[in-house]
């Protein structure tokens, strides 16, 4: 960071830390922070740091906490959370395998046989994995509307079990649509 930008701190003053895109910010005055909560640039789920803290904490649960309120609502978590998409994903191995015979019979026109035939070499298996990432992405879109900072899933959402995984985590909630989605993608990989 340029030194020309930063006010000057006050000896006695602790400077704060903070984590953008995965690199450590700072030190900065109490000011400087402040200033980067109230234009946005840092909102809930970024971390922070400065002397006689244990670790890095989320700068919601700091004395910084007042100034997000100021700007920006918290974000919606558990169940105020609108898990429509998630669900559908969950399901998304089983609905994946539908969509692959449905093209895998229109393109052998009609011809079960031939469909059979190419659900058993897997010749479109790229429709299962376009769908669940499609989901992954939707849902994604979706938290960021609700105010939820997705920057931890640090571009998780194409690896759709850690995605949801992670989701469950971040929205405290319990690790269902992970489960469902593992038990679909065992039933999937069975049936071929």
């Amino acid at each position: 960071m340029n030194t020309q930008e930063q006010p000057s701190i006050q000896p006695e003053e602790k400077p704060w830390f903070y984590e953008k895109n995965g690199q450590r910010m700072g030190g900065i005055s109490e000011e400087k922070i402040i200033e980067l909560i109230n234009s946005q640039s840092l909102s809930y789920g970024t971390a922070v740091w400065r002397q006689g803290f244990p670790e890095w904490m989320a700068i919601e649960n700091t004395e910084l906490r007042s100034h997000l309120e100021k700007v920006v609502p918290p974000p919606l978590t558990g169940d105020k959370v609108d898990s429509t998409v998630v669900w559908i994903l969950a399901f998304a191995p089983i609905l994946g395998l539908v969509l692959e015979y449905m093209v895998a019979f229109a393109m052998n026109s009609g011809n079960e046989y031939l469909a059979e035939y190419a659900m058993q070499n897997a010749e479109f298996w790229y429709i299962t994995v376009i769908l669940n990432i499609a989901l992954s992405i939707w849902d994604e879109s979706r938290l960021k509307s609700a105010g939820v900072n997705t920057t931890a899933f640090r571009g998780w959402v194409w690896l759709v079990p850690v995605y949801l995984f992670q989701r469950a985590k971040i929205l405290k909630q319990n690790n269902a649509y992970f489960i469902v989605w593992i038990v679909c993608f065992i039933l999937s990989l069975l049936s071929i």
